[in-house]
């Protein structure tokens, strides 16, 4: 898969997590990760573009103060923080949650959603055909969750989640978790 911007094609990778940034008219444009999904797929959380630390990393929500991690590892129960990567991608991809963001490639400086610029969409239409069990998509944030009106025309429930990212401490662990909890029940991933 690729992106288009200013009439250039991004590279994209397509087997594994990564990320690449290119010079494009004197601003480098990132480009994010492949999806996280397969046929077992029955929530999709969307975030809204990898951070610099996971850029970094190569891996989704790698920054160590990102709750994301925790969080999903409790409605698993599963220690995640404890696992190597790939071991934690298999478990939750065999627990029907996938991962993904909702823009492919931007220009940003840090890793602010407020400073994302010249956002290009990531292709949504030719993902979700192949995800025949998705009960929901979850936007991760505020940023993501600016795509909602588009998300909601793939026949599935959306919902908005608080930023497990360390921006957000308006809301507390517990709190946080509360919310995801009520939407990985609805979407069959953990029981009510």
């Amino acid at each position: 898969m690729s992106g288009v911007a200013a009439g250039r094609t991004i590279p994209r990778l397509q087997d594994s997590p990564g990320a690449c940034a290119i010079r494009m008219d004197n601003a480098a444009m990132l480009a994010g990760f492949a999806p996280l999904t397969d046929t077992r797929t029955r929530l999709l959380v969307l975030g809204s573009f990898p951070g610099v630390a996971s850029l970094d990393a190569a891996q989704y929500y790698a920054h160590p103060r990102n709750q994301f991690w925790p969080i999903v590892g409790q409605l698993l129960g599963l220690d995640l923080k404890a696992m190597a990567y790939e071991d934690r991608l298999a478990a939750v991809r065999e627990r029907g949650l996938g991962i993904w963001d909702v823009y492919a490639a931007c220009e940003r400086e840090g890793s602010l959603d407020s400073a994302i610029q010249q956002a290009e969409f990531n292709d949504f239409a030719s993902l979700i055909p192949t995800l025949p069990l998705l009960r929901g998509i979850a936007h991760n944030g505020g940023e993501s969750a600016r795509a909602q009106r588009f998300t909601a025309s793939f026949g599935v429930p959306v919902f908005k989640l608080p930023s497990t990212s360390p921006a957000n401490a308006s809301w507390s662990f517990e709190r946080k978790l509360a919310a995801w909890r009520r939407v990985f029940a609805e979407c069959g991933l953990i029981e009510p």
